[in-house]
């Protein structure tokens, strides 16, 4: 949009910038005036629900944000978490949705470059990527199309710039029909004393533009990204942003040698809302104002208004705040890198954001307005409904449990994801210790023997059955998954990936999930320290499931002692940690193959979660326990046939003498359980130190062959099930 600053604010106007006349109301209020059509598309974007938080502010307070180990919780550009040995993680989870959906190569491309940004400003070198990717039926016209161009970008961005992908999610559900999800995760390590954060520290500092040239492209993405798609929502085009990998490796380079360096008094991404966003906030944490020169900022494009300038979100693009007289310093070192580098401004102690261009003054606005006094809103919400359990018996036991578990295995959401990951760099830097297919990645803190494992999860089933329990199952999946691979869960970030919170019911399905994390983060010790809110992800109406996405971070001492998900060729014994109820509501087994989409998900105990996954860790920790599987998604079936194809051995699984029905033992999916082999010597020493502590605990099953049994009945190949497990993905991707 070419809006020079002569155009009439009109409601329609208004309108078009996602503000309501309330809204515009009190902008008129603050400036004692109209703003001009650069003040208001200012205000628009700042006070846009993906920018201000205004729908869900009053909630993210119940968050536990602090712990021993959490340096810097939210409100930063990432969380950074202590390691020890002055070293910290710093990490993030963030959304691409709608330009992912309106454009998918370069809208997971720019998300994964934009998560990047957000680490590697606060110091850290990336060493880590993951995503959660949520596509429609596969069925859908569309959904082959969004997989195909999703994936390439995010390969074609991570692998140019040379950080690993060491895993994620992908799921496919009706309910994404018209808005997939694309959540980009970006783990790095840093010194914890050279951490920088978006601050601008006072008065009569120079102001810095690093980076790319700013185009028009992106411009309004936020306020995109704050509202709901119709059927003319292709023509949102054009503020999809345009991500240059070259360009970001050299601006992580460049900005990393000048961190180290004392030059750099605060930096910011120009992320959402461009430099807007980055030269307010800045401004605004610091309690300064700040006067930009527009003139001065380096433009790809001829004839860019202070608008266009001012509201693009072109990548790969930083603002600094230098210390008075570094600037040559600071130039030569952008310039080496053949990098713009510009002086656009000054902190001011007007506490006024002064734009000028050309001349003339083209926005004239006070910071603190503008960066926090955007409308907190208590959206009325309603109380999600309860669903009854859904009894074992009324779901229909298959006519063969192996041919179950072939469909299973085979199926869209159990299928292997090969096809996904093997597009991405997984190995480069050397580090990674586990590769994407398992509970969790793992990588090597560089230098050192201490390790990282990263996950993403949730069960978006399980939160639109049940937003509190599907909370709190979230949360404590990504710490299962953490501790399957002898971590110690440190904390999470988050990606809450809701529809339209001005529905009541929406709005009760973001508070309950809310509440729900927040009970499990506070039981197992384990902070939010970033995250993400996406509000609005829903078509002409239709919502999708409540995603609320953790990424979950936790250290390995000595990377050498960890779990994995395979097979080892000592391992003769299968043992299940934690208790069986078969619970099979809310199960793919009960929805995927028998069409029962009601009932409630499974119960978490966090007190179970925390004594089960205490004990697993300790095993790992002493060298008794090599490898581990978190039963989850198909139950303890589907864990079985996973560690069986991990490795190619079989295995015959006993189902003891509960009573319970086979089926429900087989796909139910209770939670707070581990799947574990070892060696038969050790079989006793780890039922015994389970039955010490009150955790129940029994032998699931022998290792060998190259089929699984039940009971001894009912085989099936390995070669049957990897041919199934593989060929779903590739074979749809293909057209098959």
């Amino acid at each position: 949009m070419n809006a020079p600053a002569t155009v009439e604010i009109t409601p329609d106007v208004v309108a078009e910038h996602g503000l309501s006349p309330e809204e515009y109301d009190r902008i008129c209020a603050i400036l004692d005036r109209q703003p001009n059509i650069t003040e208001l598309g200012v205000f628009s974007v700042m006070w846009s629900e993906h920018c201000s938080y205004k729908s869900s502010r009053v909630w993210l307070k119940e968050f536990p944000t602090e712990g021993p180990q959490v340096i810097c919780g939210p409100g930063e550009n990432a969380g950074v978490v202590d390691i020890g040995d002055g070293q910290a993680v710093i990490f993030k989870m963030e959304s691409h949705n709608h330009p992912s959906f309106i454009e998918p190569y370069q809208g997971a491309a720019t998300g994964v470059g934009g998560i990047m940004r957000d680490v590697f400003t606060m110091g850290a070198r990336p060493v880590a990527l993951l995503n959660a990717l949520r596509f429609g039926r596969p069925e859908h016209e569309k959904t082959r199309h969004l997989v195909s161009g999703v994936v390439s970008g995010i390969g074609g961005y991570g692998n140019c710039v040379g950080v690993p992908t060491v895993g994620g999610e992908v799921n496919f559900d009706t309910s994404y029909d018209g808005n997939i999800l694309v959540n980009a995760m970006c783990v790095g390590i840093a010194d914890t004393d050279k951490i920088f954060y978006a601050i601008a520290e006072g008065p009569g500092k120079p102001v810095i533009y690093v980076g790319s040239k700013t185009g028009r492209d992106g411009i309004h993405g936020a306020t995109m990204a704050s509202a709901e798609f119709d059927d003319s929502s292709d023509e949102k085009r054009p503020t999809v942003q345009v991500g240059d990998p070259f360009t970001e490796k050299l601006l992580i380079e460049a900005c990393l040698e000048l961190m180290a360096e004392d030059a750099i008094i605060g930096i910011q991404d120009m992320g959402a809302a461009g430099l807007t966003s980055s030269s307010v906030e800045m401004a605004g944490k610091s309690g300064v104002g700040m006067a930009l020169n527009l003139d001065h900022v380096p433009c790809r494009e001829d004839g860019m208004t202070a608008y266009e300038m001012l509201l693009s979100e072109s990548q790969e693009r930083m603002l600094m705040v230098l210390r008075p007289g570094r600037e040559d310093v600071a130039r030569t070192v952008f310039e080496k890198w053949d990098l713009d580098f510009a002086v656009i401004g000054e902190t001011t102690d007007t506490g006024r954001l002064i734009v000028t261009h050309n001349g003339r003054i083209e926005a004239d606005m006070p910071v603190d307005a503008v960066s926090n006094e955007a409308p907190l809103y208590h959206r009325p919400w309603n109380e999600p409904e309860k669903p009854e359990p859904l009894a074992a018996d009324l779901v229909p036991a298959p006519r063969s449990a192996s041919q179950a578990l072939l469909s299973l295995v085979g199926s869209a959401n159990l299928c292997s994801r090969r096809w996904v990951w093997e597009q991405y760099d997984h190995m480069v830097m050397a580090d990674t210790v586990v590769r994407p297919g398992s509970d969790a990645g793992i990588v090597r803190v560089h230098g050192t023997q201490k390790g990282l494992a990263i996950c993403a999860d949730v069960t978006p089933r399980y939160v639109g059955a049940d937003p509190f329990e599907g909370g709190k199952q979230a949360v404590a999946e990504a710490w299962r998954n953490l501790t399957a691979t002898g971590a110690k869960p440190l904390a999470i970030t988050d990606c809450l990936n809701f529809g339209n919170p001005e529905r009541p019911d929406i709005m009760g399905q973001f508070v309950f999930a809310v509440k729900g994390m927040s009970e499990a983060c506070r039981a197992l010790d384990f902070p939010v320290v970033s995250g993400n809110v996406s509000f609005y992800n829903e078509t002409n109406g239709q919502g999708i499931l409540p995603t609320p996405a953790v990424g979950g971070v936790g250290l390995l001492p000595d990377v050498a002692i960890h779990a994995s998900v395979g097979f080892k060729p000592e391992d003769d014994t299968i043992i299940l940690i934690g208790a069986e109820a078969g619970h099979l509501g809310q199960s793919l087994y009960a929805r995927e193959l028998c069409g029962l989409k009601h009932g409630a998900p499974p119960s978490v105990d966090l007190a179970l979660e925390q004594a089960n996954g205490d004990l697993v860790r300790g095993l790992i920790a002493d060298g008794s326990l090599k490898t581990v599987h978190d039963c989850s998604d198909g139950g303890l079936y589907i864990a079985v046939a996973e560690m069986a194809l991990a490795s190619g051995r079989g295995a015959d699984i006993e189902l003891g003498a509960s009573g319970l029905p086979a089926h429900a033992l087989l796909f139910g999916e209770d939670q707070a359980r581990y799947v574990i082999a070892c060696p038969a010597s050790l079989t006793d020493t780890i039922l015994q130190r389970a039955q010490a502590l009150g955790i129940a605990a029994r032998v699931a099953g022998t290792i060998g062959g190259d089929r699984l049994t039940v009971n001894g009945a009912d085989p099936i190949s390995i070669s049957d099930l990897s041919a199934a497990h593989e060929e779903w993905l590739p074979r749809y991707m293909n057209g098959g």
